[in-house]
């Protein structure tokens, strides 16, 4: 499962010391997502701290640690998630004359970011995933959400510093937070009976939207960070109207079967055992049968 959290003062103020206890407890709330490792870096000069809880699945190695740096030491990462496709990406870098340390997806992302840019990064990888990204070169901190949403990611002001982390219990670990609960967002959910994005239980604090990235540079003020979505659902179902399947309905079979498969297996690549839950539905059935 993993989990991410971290901070980002762009007029930083805290000491080294305060720094390094606000990340060790903040990861250490998250140890439940992550009981195999954990890691933390920062850099007080800009007040970004990135810390990490890692559940190992690929590359079981130390060179799947992270927080991760690229290369070229200009990016660092902490990744929570999986590519599915990362194999194929990184045969695209490779034949770029990219080298790996390493077989994680988390690396393959990291060196396509260096390779393409985080856009042209984004629009070749399929998974689910949640990210925090520190460009050294431009003293910017990007957090990306993956397509549907489905990794967590919780950011929110509280002062001058953004707080961020895969579950609420880590941002509540920073000495800044303040846990006031937003009355808004209580009514939401007495009349939903879940919290519906982009809201929190907590004032000020937000969940990030699926297929959106927000970007803070060392100059943002609270509330003027950019939030960019880089993919909509509501786009995709209109542009799949304007070029419908035109095949029959045996065709229609194959083709699904083919899109399943190809899916499954991608999704069984791991270095650890791996299993289905298996209720006996329709769906679950299917699933099991082709893995």
């Amino acid at each position: 499962m993993c989990g991410i959290t971290g901070f980002f003062t762009p007029l930083p103020t805290q000491t080294r010391d305060d720094m390094q206890n606000a990340l060790t407890t903040m990861s250490a709330a998250l140890t439940h997502r992550g009981p195999d490792d954990s890691g933390q870096w920062f850099d007080e000069t800009f007040g970004i701290g990135l810390g990490f809880r890692r559940l190992a699945i690929l590359d079981l190695s130390p060179t799947g640690h992270q927080p991760m740096t690229s290369a070229n030491d200009r990016y660092v990462m902490v990744f929570n998630g999986e590519a599915y496709n990362f194999g194929a990406v990184r045969d695209e870098l490779t034949a770029r004359g990219v080298s790996f340390r390493g077989t994680s997806d988390t690396e393959v992302l990291l060196e396509a970011v260096c390779a393409w840019g985080l856009d042209a990064a984004l629009a070749k990888f399929n998974g689910m995933f949640a990210f925090a990204l520190w460009d050294r070169q431009e003293k910017t901190l990007t957090l990306v959400r993956d397509r549907l949403g489905v990794k967590p990611l919780y950011y929110g002001w509280m002062g001058n510093t953004l707080l961020f982390g895969s579950e609420l219990k880590a941002l509540r670990a920073h000495p800044a937070f303040s846990a006031e609960i937003d009355r808004d967002t209580l009514s939401l959910y007495l009349r939903y009976n879940y919290i519906p994005t982009p809201f929190s239980i907590y004032r000020n604090v937000r969940k990030l939207p699926a297929g959106s990235m927000l970007r803070v540079q060392a100059k943002t003020r609270p509330g003027e960070e950019e939030i960019i979505s880089y993919w909509s659902a509501g786009e995709r179902m209109l542009a799949s109207h304007a070029q419908r399947f035109t095949g029959g309905e045996h065709q229609a079979q194959d083709e699904l079967e083919t899109l399943l498969t190809n899916s499954i297996r991608e999704r069984m690549i791991s270095d650890v055992p791996l299993g289905a839950f298996l209720s006996g539905g329709v769906d679950s059935s299917t699933v099991v049968a082709l893995m």
